[in-house]
């Protein structure tokens, strides 16, 4: 309910504001788990998505959206999934994450794990992998270009720029390795096949593992 609320309320305004192009919409699958993966310039990146995207999308978010004022009411709202970067157990998130594939919905990733800042693309982690393995899923690679001068990191407030494009790639099938989730080579492989789709997707430079 509250993330219905949200994006009926939201998305008209983000769109009418800032969203200056939407290109390859129809690549995410109507029904049926599946992986997002993009680039990660800006907090906005997440408020620019959840408004074009056709169905409900769950984030891996970092605990400190839960400590600020304005963006804990949002992503409690919105059911994304409490990530506590300095821990080494990460247990919780990652069953969290697993369930909202089986059970047949979009979990969205970062790969680089944290904002640019620089806007340029970063080492990425192999988590996206992981999860495509695990749960026997495909992968949907993402650019996104211009949130980051919308709401660099920085800044405290978006900039009021209708600028931003994002780029939808065809979906991406792992199935010859599934079952090889534990495989560091694997994986590695495959984060890198993504990291470039998403490089190509954003007019970026990517960075092998």
């Amino acid at each position: 309910m509250g993330y219905s609320l949200l994006k009926f309320l939201l998305s008209p305004l983000v769109k009418l504001i800032w969203i200056k192009r939407v290109n390859g919409l129809e690549n995410i699958p109507k029904k049926g788990p599946v992986i997002i993966a993009a680039n990660h310039s800006s907090y906005f990146d997440f408020i620019c998505f959840i408004a074009v995207c056709p169905r409900k999308i769950f984030y891996l978010a970092a605990e400190k959206f839960y400590k600020s004022r304005f963006w804990r009411p949002l992503v409690r709202l919105t059911g994304q999934i409490k990530v506590e970067r300095q821990t080494g157990d990460k247990t919780e998130a990652v069953e969290k994450a697993n369930s909202i594939l089986k059970r047949g919905d979009i979990l969205g990733i970062y790969p680089e794990g944290t904002r640019s800042a620089d806007n340029e693309i970063h080492k990425p982690f192999t988590g996206v992998a992981r999860f495509a393995l695990k749960n026997k899923v495909s992968v949907v690679p993402v650019g996104i270009r211009g949130t980051f001068e919308v709401l660099p990191r920085q800044k405290r407030f978006p900039k009021l720029k209708k600028i931003v494009e994002i780029n939808i790639g065809k979906s991406m099938d792992f199935s010859q390795y599934f079952g090889q989730e534990e495989d560091k080579g694997v994986l590695n492989k495959i984060t890198n096949e993504i990291m470039n789709k998403i490089a190509d997707l954003s007019g970026k430079k990517a960075i092998k593992l």
